[in-house]
């Protein structure tokens, strides 16, 4: 009895330490190391509150078929935690559906817990109770911080233990993060930062994941927690102990657009070679942010003066459709690397000079696994090099990979996949028959609360709404002067900003808005007044909470004073100081016109007589969900500034009043790269279309309700679909390919093939017609190109047989395809641009 109890002592034993080792995440100097194998990993931000639960399976299952290892998220603490002790995880916030979405995919997570997130969300991820906390001092030693900060970080630790879904439990999570970002906040704040910054690295470890933590931009995170970096390159990154892995979790793709600012966009050529960059000097872990950057829905987008669309230049675009090149030239790179996983976790490679500006990196296993990368850091210059008694041609800024040190399966300047030119088709927007409602300007009879002096505008709201009133009366004595013809007095508004509405005695006599860079504002007017009482009323408008900085709990918004009224027989009477009486959101909000039940509530003005171009004004009207499943989006372009609800789902802020201002030049990939580098819509609005998820619609019936807050033309609202108009490619014949190259069993590889032209449409679409083709010299870009001095006749006949008529084509390029040689002597290519429908 004893010995069978022993052996089944022992077997229960053996198994238990059996599955610890099967499950198992830890890491060395090389790499991340999964249940005992070290891993080179891809990963991808994916944010389940800017897509709807729907769009979720297809958003990751094209990350994985782009080459994704990992699926990174922020846990966003204000959506979860609304109220204190009121926790939501609902529809886009049912973080264990996500998680088990990537899960269900065979992929892994890496949760971002923080909870500060930043992220260009409103306040951070704070929730904005946490702001009247008593004794509360954001994001340092402070105790009332500090246990807020835990109970949520803990409430998250629990659901994923409780739902089984850290790595050792079996579940996709393999790594989390505690903080983000913190390390410059800590060098300001000095020692309490220090001793905040070790409290939490203590706490995120006591709370026994399993997994390991990481810290990004924080030099001093404490052991076991790794240090990582976040930019738009850290190949000169090192981690803080030689025994940590050198970890990327933020390689921007793009960044983020503002009202008001350009849309910058990122090369696909040089996003690669940062990655390239990155891994050729050690790096093992890469994470794009974002992948799929989605929308800011609701008014759930920070900054201030950040768009509700928060596309990113990501690789998927806001609507969650592939965006080529990028998707596809990122997943030949992730193929290229993964070839060289063998040779990458074995040590450090070897570092040889190819000449002033070039250098090949050299990583050899025990096993006989070699890799190698050839760069070239000349920004103007194409460099051949000699490697290993053989010659290689490297485009400049780029870096050719090598998995067997002898044959280039990619070059990040070498783009070898389609581009896709995406299109916003308009629908019938008949049977939008506009309804409009006044809202009402603020009055003493809507039961304000009144007292002396300006009051921030935070601390009233409490970011319940974007609006608050602010109303005074003015006395005018009738020997006045300018009652007998002379300058009208003048009104001087100072704001924290971030837009203002000035209305005297029930109409409006000025508007003024700030921007990312400046959110303050000083409104300067002239006023009609009469004799006697008049009514001014200040409608301050927030647009987003800050979310980046310090002291979070001292930020502020609204009309700080002073408030001046100058031109009076006095001289400058300050009305900072007089009784303000004040009156949170609007009446439409309180009513909730947004909504079914909301709108019926009130009396609509319809026909000929629907408001058009006046300020504060509802709009409504119905429509029936378009056939097909390409994305919708709503084209505001006729519109101010305002929000969009559908069947009273918030849609967001739009804006598209506020004109792009800057730099919209010709962008070249050589070169490092900035935010303000490559940018588009210098002149036009900001964003013009905004996304109406199909999940949000029903059938027939859907309700669109739109606030206007300046003044717009509600008739030129279209809803449109986002589709593919063309697919073009532009390639070289000497190409590096990856397809059905193989590392064998004793490591020799097969050869590359010649290089091909792939052509898709969308599903449900064909190549209907050639716009343009040409093998030999074309030039210009997808949607413009033209011949060049060489030129193959039979270009245009090669694509128009193979391709018309297909959802997709693809064409070798060689001279047998396209029956001779154009041009001896010289390298050709091939552009042709194919039109969808």
């Amino acid at each position: 009895m004893w010995r069978e109890s022993t052996v089944l002592w022992f077997l229960l034993t053996l198994a238990t330490f059996t599955k610890v080792v099967l499950c198992s995440v830890s890491y060395d100097r090389t790499s991340i190391i999964i249940n005992g194998q070290r891993r080179i990993l891809i990963s991808g931000s994916i944010h389940y509150p800017r897509s709807t639960p729907e769009m979720w399976p297809d958003l990751i299952q094209k990350a994985k078929e782009g080459g994704l290892d990992v699926i990174q998220t922020y846990v966003f603490w204000n959506g979860h935690e609304p109220s204190p002790g009121k926790y939501y995880f609902e529809g886009r916030y049912d973080l264990v559906r996500f998680i088990k979405v990537v899960q269900q995919a065979g992929l892994y997570v890496h949760l971002r817990i923080g909870p500060y997130i930043c992220a260009e969300w409103n306040f951070g991820g704070f929730p904005v109770w946490l702001k009247y906390v008593p004794g509360i001092s954001f994001r340092t030693d402070n105790e009332p911080f500090k246990v807020a900060m835990k109970g949520f970080t803990q409430k998250i630790v629990e659901m994923m233990k409780a739902e089984k879904l850290f790595q050792t439990q079996g579940g996709p999570i393999i790594l989390s993060q505690i903080e983000n970002e913190y390390g410059p906040e800590e060098w300001e704040i000095g020692a309490p930062g220090k001793a905040y910054t070790a409290w939490a690295a203590d706490m995120a470890v006591s709370l026994g994941t399993g997994v390991p933590w990481i810290m990004c931009k924080q030099d001093d995170a404490p052991d076991p927690i790794i240090n990582t970096c976040n930019g738009y390159y850290c190949d000169y990154f090192t981690p803080n102990k030689p025994y940590k892995p050198k970890m990327w979790t933020e390689n921007w793709t793009g960044w983020f657009t503002e009202f008001g600012g350009a849309v910058p966009y990122r090369p696909a050529e040089d996003i690669a070679f940062s990655v390239a960059r990155f891994i050729q000097k050690g790096g093992s872990f890469v994470n794009y942010y974002m992948y799929h950057g989605g929308t800011n829905f609701g008014r759930t987008a920070g900054g201030p003066f950040i768009t509700t669309s928060y596309d990113y230049d990501a690789p998927l675009d806001e609507y969650g459709l592939i965006r080529q090149p990028k998707w596809g030239h990122l997943k030949d790179l992730h193929k290229a690397i993964k070839l060289c996983e063998p040779a990458l976790v074995s040590g450090d490679p070897t570092v040889d000079s190819l000449g002033n500006y070039q250098e090949a990196h050299v990583f050899t296993s025990k096993t006989g696994a070699c890799a190698a990368f050839l760069a070239n850091y000349d920004t103007k210059a194409t460099a051949t090099v000699s490697f290993r008694n053989m010659h290689y041609n490297l485009p400049p800024w780029s870096i050719s990979i090598l998995p067997d040190c002898t044959n280039v399966v990619f070059n990040t300047a070498m783009v070898g996949v389609q581009a896709s030119n995406m299109q916003m088709v308009p629908l019938s927007n008949e049977g939008l028959a506009w309804e409009s409602y006044n809202e009402e300007i603020a009055s003493y009879n809507d039961d304000p609360f009144t007292v002396v002096g300006l009051l921030e505008q935070l601390n009233v709201t409490r970011d319940v709404s974007d609006y608050l009133w602010y109303m005074t009366d003015v006395n005018i004595d009738s020997s006045e002067k300018f009652l007998d013809g002379g300058a009208w007095p003048v009104l001087t508004v100072m704001s924290a900003g971030h837009a203002l509405h000035a209305f005297v005695n029930g109409k409006l006599a000025g508007s003024m808005y700030g921007s990312l860079e400046d959110p303050k504002l000083t409104l300067t007017e002239s006023l009609n007044l009469w004799a006697g009482s008049n009514r001014i009323a200040l409608l301050s408008i927030a647009v987003g909470l800050p979310n980046v900085g310090k002291q979070f709990e001292t930020w502020n918004a609204g009309v700080l004073g002073p408030v001046e009224l100058s031109g009076l027989n006095e001289g400058r009477r300050d009305l900072t100081w007089q009784k303000w009486s004040y009156k949170v959101g609007l009446k439409g909000e309180a009513l909730s016109l947004h909504t079914v039940s909301g709108s019926a509530s009130v009396e609509w003005t319809q026909g000929s007589t629907v408001a058009q171009g006046e300020p504060l004004t509802w709009y409504k009207a119905t429509f029936d969900a378009p056939s097909g499943t390409e994305p919708l989006a709503l084209d505001m372009a006729s519109m101010g500034k305002g929000q969009i609800w559908i069947n009273g789902e918030s849609i967001g802020r739009y804006w598209p009043a506020y004109t792009a201002k800057g730099n919209c030049g010709g962008c070249d990939y050589p070169g490092t790269f900035d935010e303000n580098k490559c940018r588009s819509n210098c002149g036009e609005p900001s964003q013009r279309w905004y996304h109406v998820p199909r999940s949000w619609l029903n059938p027939t019936g859907n309700l669109l309700v739109i606030f206007e807050e300046w003044g717009g033309n509600p008739s030129g609202i279209t809803l449109v679909k986002r589709k593919l108009a063309s697919a073009c490619a532009d390639i070289s014949e000497w190409h590096p390919t990856l397809k059905n190259w193989q590392i064998k069993k004793y490591g020799k590889p097969e050869e590359p093939q010649k290089a091909k032209v792939h052509l898709a449409c969308s599903e449900g679409q064909k190549i209907t017609s050639i716009k343009f083709a040409s093998f030999g010299t074309p030039q210009g870009v997808c949607g413009s190109f033209k011949q060049g001095a060489c030129h193959s006749p039979h270009s245009y006949d090669i694509f128009q047989k193979r391709c018309v008529g297909q959802e997709w084509c693809s064409v070798v390029i060689s001279q047998d395809v396209f029956r001779g040689d154009p041009c001896p002597g010289v390298m050709k290519r091939v552009a042709v641009e194919a039109v969808c429908s």
